[in-house]
């Protein structure tokens, strides 16, 4: 235990909120306030308030588990990371690398998440690598890089938002899901500026809205078109911008044009004048933002529908410039650092393309190997666990709990059971550690040092405050330990710095550029922004750096090799409020001091160019189209899910604090009275829910605050409730992200046996 206050960030949500811990008498820590990180102020969620009682050992896993004749039972270190290395040595000998899976999260931190990317493609040789990221921003991300050449969810601070003109927030309930986020919205409008709330249900958030539009799920692709066709058939297009800073108009606008506002009203059941309205109070302010988050992201159609929602920005010269532009509201608490640095199937550290031959070299050269050996793109998420038991023989899993999080959970579920080999490394024994034939206790938040990067693309530095207890080791050390027995001795430390120090040559060059940022730098200046190069670290050179005329101004050259940027402003920007501590974790060395001419990070991207090889903005033509499975007679009512204030995720974490399940103790299925009405059912009664894929028991709550059409399931229990077991695992073509937010069911009166 430190001896003072540690200056640390939340383990949950995307915001990673700044929080001190102090020590508790009789041992522990509790959380104090630390006002002086810009993204909360001190401000907590009773979720991060409580997050010290997971480090319990009464709620937690402290001694790995094998499991003998059906049964887990406790083992020592050295027995289960034996029967870990032997169960994929064998797969990979009986059935070859690409037999052994790696399945990551986006809680891991970076250094997790780029030794677990290592792991796989050097250790393993396999390709087949993914992480439950995918199911939360990957839509928003292709659609960025689609339009922007470039994915950081938010290409400006969140201190940006108030001094706007106008949000529109799609698909987000942030009062529920990021609660200290919300007063930006509340400072936006105590500033004059307007908020308009995209969502089938009238949550917390569209509360606080000016305007509220409540489309039917799976129609939010239509409501953008219909406002794009209305920007143009209003004059309120951005001639000049356009002109300049875009390309693409004229087929988007085409594609926009066929959508009719009354043809746009018949598909989302959101009026004419709403969506007029909707359009005046978007582009009269001289600044204005749309904001996306999982509401039309998790679609089979996401990428096309977050690009359409772009194409509104860009049309109305809204990206690019200050105060205004498109942002993702990332979810998870590394769910951007954690899509940047190897443990996806298709990408190498630093955002690198792993088909791009200039960056295999690089990392390759980086990490000691032929590029040849590097393998090539694997399977996404959910095809990745979709193929297990047949193609994929063996698991290793950090870091998620698919049996929950997972669309159609029964089948992966199975899927988990029909593998020759499971092994888990967690915190808790959750219901997919639950399965394994390994199970390894890791440390949590509190107990080790490394990094997170926010949803603004903000690196920061988490600090060890505890000793993680006996029996209990970091990811770190499990992946060397699991390195060295499958004979590679070299190249895993369990140092976090020190794998740190690597990521950022492994990164130099590449769009996420991390090689200026040092954990000195992020102790001292509470936080820097990506891209951040550093004079003087090798990188692939302009072929995978792209330093020529057409590269984006954050990572081109000034005639003498310094890096340029086009806005390095600290108000917000890289945080230069100093930390309350510089030492990152009990013993640790920092790195040397910053050179005086070191890059300051930047915190807002585009203002001068965007990231495409000739700097503008592409538009992308999009149409709507209907969900993959629409309401029929037998399935008649459309389900959408999403997460409640007092639980995080799968659950699996928020559901072991009393405080917590005091207030949101299960599953529940939300449907109007009217719904409620024609079933004969009352509100409390157990009512079921029938998709195609299965069936969840849980009460009704009945509110007028949902469409008679829609029922919404929170997601984050297992068990006859389990909101996952119904939904749909169509995947969108591009992001390869699943349909969670609809699907056709059923609902009926469950029986009174």
């Amino acid at each position: 235990m430190t001896a003072s206050v540690t200056p640390t960030h939340c383990p949950y949500c995307a915001l990673q909120c700044g929080m001190n811990l102090t020590p508790a008498p009789g041992g522990g820590v509790t959380v104090t306030e630390r006002a002086d990180f810009p993204v909360n102020r001190g401000a907590l969620c009773g979720k991060g308030r409580t997050a010290p009682a997971l480090l319990s050992s009464r709620v937690r896993l402290t001694s790995p588990l094998v499991r003998t004749g059906g049964v887990l039972r406790p083992a020592g270190w050295d027995e289960a990371l034996s029967r870990i290395a032997g169960g994929l040595a064998r797969t990979r000998a009986d059935h070859g690398p690409d037999a052994c899976g790696v399945f990551g999260g986006g809680g891991l931190t970076n250094e997790k998440a780029y030794a677990l990317g290592k792991f796989a493609r050097v250790v393993l040789g396999t390709s087949q690598i993914d992480y439950n990221g995918r199911f939360c921003m990957s839509s928003a991300a292709a659609a960025g890089i689609r339009a922007f050449g470039l994915d950081r969810g938010l290409p400006f601070p969140l201190e940006d938002v108030p001094r706007t003109g106008c949000v529109i927030l799609v698909g987000s309930n942030l009062a529920e899901t990021m609660p200290p986020a919300l007063r930006f919205v509340t400072e936006l409008k105590e500033n004059g500026g307007t908020l308009i709330v995209i969502d089938p249900r009238r949550t917390r958030t569209a509360e606080q809205a000016d305007l509220h539009l409540a489309p039917r799920p799976g129609t939010d692709l239509a409501l953008a078109l219909g406002m794009l066709h209305l920007v143009v058939a209003e004059g309120r297009t951005d001639e000049e911008y356009i002109r300049d800073r875009t390309s693409g108009w004229e087929e988007a606008r085409a594609a926009a044009m066929v959508h009719w506002p009354e043809y746009v009203e018949r598909i989302t059941g959101v009026s004419v004048p709403q969506l007029r309205h909707a359009v005046r109070m978007f582009c009269e302010p001289e600044n204005a933002m749309v904001l996306t988050a999982r509401g039309p992201e998790q679609h089979s159609k996401g990428t096309d529908t977050v690009g359409a929602w772009i194409n509104l920005c860009l049309a109305t010269g809204r990206s690019g410039r200050p105060l205004s532009g498109y942002g993702c509201l990332t979810g998870q608490g590394n769910g951007q650092g954690g899509r940047e640095h190897g443990q996806k199937a298709d990408q190498l550290p630093g955002y690198r393309k792993l088909t791009d031959p200039a960056a295999r070299r690089h990392v390759a050269e980086v990490w000691g190997i032929d590029p040849a050996t590097l393998p090539g793109p694997g399977r996404s998420a959910y095809e990745l666990l979709d193929a297990m038991g047949t193609d994929i023989r063996s698991l290793l899993l950090m870091g998620s709990n698919p049996v929950v999080s997972a669309p159609r959970a029964a089948h992966i579920e199975e899927r988990l059971k029909s593998l020759d080999f499971l092994a888990v490394a967690d915190v808790v024994l959750s219901e997919t550690a639950a399965l394994a034939d390994v199970v390894l206790p890791v440390a949590q938040w509190a107990e080790e040092t490394g990094t997170t990067t926010n949803l603004e693309g903000r690196v920061l530095l988490r600090r060890r405050a505890l000793t993680p207890p006996e029996g209990v080791r970091s990811d770190l050390e499990v992946l060397h330990g699991l390195a060295a027995l499958l004979g590679v001795e070299k190249g895993f430390p369990a140092d976090p710095e020190e794998v740190f120090e690597e990521l950022r040559r492994a990164s130099a060059g590449g769009p996420a550029d991390y090689s200026g940022i040092t954990y000195r730098r992020l102790a001292e200046e509470n936080g820097v922004f990506w891209p951040c190069p550093a004079p003087g670290i090798p990188d692939a050179g302009t072929e995978a750096r792209g330093t020529g005329p057409g590269a984006p101004d954050a990572f081109r050259k000034t005639p003498d090799g310094t890096p340029a940027v086009a806005d390095t402003s600290a108000a917000g920007g890289s945080g230069s409020s100093p930390s309350p501590s510089s030492d990152p974790s009990p013993g640790s060395s920092l790195s040397s001091d910053p050179s005086p001419r070191q890059h300051p990070g930047t915190p807002r991207l585009f203002l001068e160019r965007f990231a495409t090889e000739d700097g503008r903005a592409r538009f992308v033509p999009v149409s709507h189209r209907p969900a993959a499975e629409e309401p029929d007679d037998e399935y008649p009512v459309l389900l959408t899910t999403g997460r409640v204030v007092a639980q995080y995720q799968s659950g699996a974490q928020t559901r072991r604090v009393d405080e917590l399940n005091a207030a949101a103790p299960g599953p529940y299925v939300e449907m109007h009275p009217r719904l409620a009405e024609r079933l004969g059912a009352a509100d409390g009664d157990a009512v079921t829910v029938v998709s195609r894929r299965g069936r969840a028991v849980a009460p009704a709550r009945l509110t007028t605050a949902i469409r008679p059409d829609t029922v919404f399931m929170p997601f984050h229990w297992p068990g006859e409730g389990r909101a996952n077991t119904l939904t749909n695992p169509a995947l969108d073509p591009v992001s390869r992200m699943p349909e969670f937010k609809a699907c056709a069911v059923r609902v009926e009166a469950a029986r009174k046996d």
